[in-house]
């Protein structure tokens, strides 16, 4: 049986292909939410690097309004990074939602712990979740982080 079948309200969310419209359509909420507020922009390097990543965005007709990606560490561990979600979404449950079908995807796929580097600001609603922070705070992309992991039985 697939975690997937027990989740609601997943309407919308697909698996975007590499390279696909919906991937690039997902890398530009990606840069308006999280890289151009910091002056950051993607390299090419950086894009090409997620040809192997899972790429899960949540449509409303052509229009990509959340997405996360999802990059093996081994054959237990994946790491869930770039959550994005759309400013007028915000607060909706879209973002749990995302993270809940991305926890079952990986499990389908046999991986056993989600990790990420959550932003300070983020850290409650990833513990909301079920996650809890590993070590101490760090920075990464020139704010401040924590590694935050869950057990995905």
């Amino acid at each position: 049986m697939s975690y997937k079948s027990e989740l609601t309200n997943t309407k919308g969310i697909k698996i975007a292909e590499h390279k696909s419209q919906n991937y690039w359509k997902a890398v530009e909420l990606r840069y308006d939410q999280l890289r151009e507020p910091l002056g950051l922009r993607f390299t090419r390097e950086q894009l090409l690097a997620e040809t192997d990543d899972i790429h899960i965005v949540y449509k409303n007709g052509s229009y990509v309004l959340a997405c996360l990606v999802l990059t093996p560490i081994d054959e237990q561990r994946i790491k869930m990074r770039q959550v994005a979600v759309d400013e007028e979404l915000k607060g909706q449950g879209v973002g749990s939602i995302m993270v809940q079908f991305a926890e079952a995807h990986a499990k389908d796929l046999g991986y056993q712990q989600m990790e990420c580097n959550a932003r300070l600001s983020a850290v409650p609603f990833y513990e909301k979740l079920g996650y809890h922070t590993v070590g101490d705070l760090f920075h990464e992309v020139t704010i401040p982080h924590y590694h935050m992991v869950k057990a995905l039985f």
